[in-house]
């Protein structure tokens, strides 16, 4: 998949394909969940009709992030489902020939919705273009599917908007698997997404407090955003080709002065040099929520314990 770096790079990028023809969708796909899938799917199929590349636009950073920055509201953004990486990665594994993230800044946000169409969407060889149930777009959120459909008729561009997707009578939206995270109904989560809810990310340096209650943990680099998950949980955990079950403690770490987020994993039956690998980590079930020990030996056997309870868990679960 090819990665187009900005509202700026489109003019290089058509020059490079100056004949291809483009079926696009634009919006956040955090996640990339059944409603996502369904847009995709829906951009594949036009492309094959018009002997056509697909091409995804999505913001960085979320509008919601952007305006918690520059708001003095204390306002705490939604927690990311996925991070950039991420969705990069699933938008690849879908198949989609071209992607450019537009960042949201002061300009973008302030941009009309009849200049967002002239100056992104007319800067390329669009045939069709797709949109969500509920899109909105421009300065003021005032463009709509009717201005789009308004566009796309004098310009002869097919513009259309999929049905929403439901499941269980309910919309399927980011919103709700943010809160079935958060609420730790993980299966919940995976049929709204369409597969288990997970994070990977590379492994890198920490404290290396585990070791010395010994109890080495992998950490797990993140992201600035938030994650719609917080305290110990059960794991499986994907290394290369290796399948791993494990204990993970996402949160602060009061017990030992931590301020900054971070993602430690213990691997059971597992002690190898894993530096710099990338993890995959699939939450199956919360344990406790985090909490602040007053020494380190009241911590160890705290562990101890979530890992007895986490093996239990692991053992009963039938997921792979």
């Amino acid at each position: 998949m090819y990665l187009i770096r900005g509202q700026h790079n489109l003019q290089l990028f058509k020059s490079r394909y100056p004949n291809v023809l483009l079926s696009g969708t634009i919006g956040n796909f955090d996640g990339l969940h059944l409603g996502h899938q369904a847009i995709l799917e829906k951009i594949k199929n036009n492309a094959q009709k018009y002997d056509a590349k697909t091409i995804v636009f999505f913001t960085e950073p979320h509008a919601a992030e952007y305006f918690s920055k520059v708001r003095d509201n204390n306002q705490i953004p939604p927690p990311r489902i996925c991070p950039w990486r991420e969705k990069f990665q699933l938008l690849k594994k879908s198949k989609i020939d071209f992607a450019c993230f537009l960042k949201f800044n002061s300009k973008l946000r302030t941009m009309p919705p009849d200049d967002f169409i002239s100056q992104i969407l007319d800067s390329i060889n669009l045939v069709s273009f797709t949109v969500g149930d509920d899109f909105r777009f421009g300065a003021g959120r005032k463009g709509d599917t009717d201005l789009l459909k308004n566009w796309g008729e004098k310009k002869g561009i097919l513009v259309e908007n999929t049905e929403t997707i439901t499941l269980d009578g309910k919309r399927v939206s980011s919103t709700r698997i943010r809160e079935e995270l958060l609420n730790n109904n993980f299966n919940n989560a995976e049929k709204l997404l369409g597969r288990p809810y997970t994070f990977s990310g590379k492994i890198v340096h920490g404290q290396h407090l585990g070791r010395t209650i010994n109890i080495p943990t992998a950490n797990i680099w993140l992201p600035n955003q938030r994650l719609p998950i917080k305290g110990v949980y059960a794991v499986k955990c994907k290394l290369n080709n290796l399948s791993l079950n494990g204990i993970a403690n996402m949160g602060v770490r009061p017990t030992v002065g931590g301020e900054k987020p971070v993602l430690e994993v213990h691997l059971f039956e597992f002690n190898e040099n894993i530096y710099s690998q990338r993890l995959r980590v699939k939450f199956v079930e919360k344990i406790r929520d985090e909490k602040k020990f007053d020494n380190l030996d009241m911590l160890k056997s705290q562990i101890q314990e979530d890992i007895s309870i986490a093996k239990n868990i692991l053992r009963n679960s039938n997921d792979n």
